[in-house]
């Protein structure tokens, strides 16, 4: 068995036993965080049955996932890094969810583009929850008008997403985003990375983003 499906395995077997000891009745979906992995360290775990890939580089993503997509229609492809204006045309084409969008103008950019190959993205919007400076996502006090733009044009808004600041206990993080995700009647949250997605989940997150618990260390 390849060490990425033991990682995998591992990490399933691992939530089994959280959410049996909180007596929660959820089923978390898993991000196998591929960015920066080469596609034979990938392939393992498509053959294992993995669905959900996460990347976060446009180019990347294209070259490696194109031909796999078009040979495999179950993989889903979430795109979790920053997304600029110019690649909305090429990310719309080869991903599935994406988790960053962060201001009206990214919103709509999607909508025209997503329009012109009649598809539909699921899409995240992800908040700048601890309000960093540094950090991107939309802040909570512009969250609202985001949200009712989402609504309002159709597009399909799934959840919001997170990433909490580094070296805080990110718990307050989630237990707000999760309050902010209900108070919005929204479904997903996409929160949790290798660090800390065992107390995401506690919080109601529904997508975690794990890389480097699957893959191991990014060189």
């Amino acid at each position: 068995m390849h060490h990425t499906i033991k990682n995998l395995v591992e990490i399933k077997n691992n939530i089994k036993l959280y959410l049996k000891k909180l007596n929660l009745n959820i089923h978390p979906t898993i991000i196998a965080v591929s960015k920066t992995f080469k596609i034979e360290k990938i392939l393992p775990l498509i053959d294992y049955g993995q669905i959900h890939f996460g990347e976060n580089k446009v180019q990347e993503a294209v070259e490696k996932w194109t031909e796999i997509k078009k040979n495999n229609s179950k993989i889903k492809l979430h795109m979790i890094g920053r997304l600029q204006s110019n690649k909305v045309k090429s990310a719309v084409q080869i991903f599935d969810y994406i988790h960053s969008v962060d201001s009206v103008k990214l919103a709509k950019k999607i909508l025209d583009e997503q329009k012109k190959i009649n598809k539909k993205i699921k899409i995240f919007l992800q908040v700048n929850i601890g309000d960093e400076d540094q950090k991107s996502g939309i802040s909570k006090g512009d969250l609202d008008t985001l949200v009712s733009y989402c609504k309002e044009v159709d597009l399909d808004l799934i959840g919001l997403m997170c990433i909490p600041p580094l070296n805080l206990d990110p718990e307050i993080y989630f237990e707000e985003m999760n309050k902010l995700n209900k108070n919005f009647g929204l479904k997903e949250l996409s929160m949790g990375m290798s660090s800390d997605f065992l107390i995401a989940i506690k919080h109601s997150s529904t997508f975690i983003r794990v890389g480097s618990n699957i893959f191991g260390k990014r060189s």
